[in-house]
């Protein structure tokens, strides 16, 4: 039977060198006690001394604010600098510089398929971060690529989880309700990302579109369905027009209308009210029974 084997996480410590003042005042001496040995003929001394002078040129490093350098002895993980300024550290140390700083990444536009199954283009904007530098430099190959690898196949799932649009009476869909999609969304990168030692700060959905094979159809039904919502406001306007309209007439006794002149009323009034174009005026010389 195989043996299932999991990575052992690696978790940042603070490693500080020291600053780099006074290694930096001391060069100098260094150079000229060996160029004054030389001149003295004291060749092992100068000689020492010159070396001594390199090896400690080669201890010096500079951090920038939010930046940070892994310190590793031989292959082993020391520990994370993050004291910016000039620093120092003894030569014999490795040193891996890592950047800490805010990263603005818009994934490429994806088709995938919603929860419905129709095709769409979607793509996101994640904002993320090196939140701890050793697992980021030693627990994944490239952390950069991992994220946007991660990106992807978190996007993918997210919007397998909702509709596009018309989803079920109450259900969220991802046109409208883009927040709560990025709320989900960032914390499904974050659960795929702890291994990499990468916060995610913000998910939004950058673009949202049906694919070009069923954009042409989905765009006669959303107008069908805009027509029929304008015309369901229509009639509701109209019948309370119409039903003020009788009601005012009969409380100032204009006209007294039996039950067939009243619901002939009710029908022109909704045929002028609610028809696409204006209304043509008929003069009606006889009676409604003649």
């Amino acid at each position: 039977m195989s043996e299932t084997r999991t990575i052992n996480p690696t978790t940042e410590r603070p490693h500080v060198g020291m600053g780099g003042g006074l290694p930096l005042l001391a060069l100098p001496f260094l150079l000229g006690g060996g160029i004054f040995a030389f001149s003295q003929e004291l060749p092992a001394v100068g000689v020492a001394l010159v070396l001594l002078f390199l090896l400690v040129s080669a201890g010096f490093y500079s951090l920038q604010p939010n930046e940070a350098y892994a310190i590793n002895l031989f292959g082993s993980y020391v520990g994370t600098d993050r004291k910016t300024g000039l620093r120092w550290i003894l030569f014999w140390y490795g040193r891996k510089k890592i950047s800490l700083r805010v990263r603005n990444v818009t994934s490429e536009t994806l088709k995938v398929n919603d929860k419905r199954g129709n095709p769409i283009e979607i793509a996101a904007n994640i904002v993320w971060r090196v939140q701890d530098s050793a697992q980021a430099l030693f627990d994944v190959d490239d952390y950069a690529a991992f994220v946007n690898i991660q990106i992807e196949t978190g996007l993918r799932e997210v919007a397998s989880h909702y509709a596009y649009d018309h989803a079920e009476e109450g259900e969220p869909t991802l046109r409208a309700h883009a927040e709560e999609v990025g709320d989900r969304l960032q914390k499904d990168l974050q659960q795929r990302c702890n291994v990499a030692g990468v916060a995610i700060d913000e998910a939004h959905l950058m673009h949202l579109a049906y694919a070009p094979e069923i954009a042409g159809s989905m765009l006669k039904r959303q107008q069908a369905e805009a027509v029929l919502a304008a015309r369901r406001t229509i009639v509701a306007g109209a019948v309370d027009m119409v039903e003020s309209a009788l009601g005012q007439l009969s409380e100032r006794g204009v006209v007294t209308l039996d039950d067939e002149r009243r619901a002939s009323m009710v029908s022109n009034l909704l045929v002028v009210l609610c028809a696409d174009r204006e209304a043509q005026p008929v003069v009606n010389t006889g009676t409604l029974y003649g």
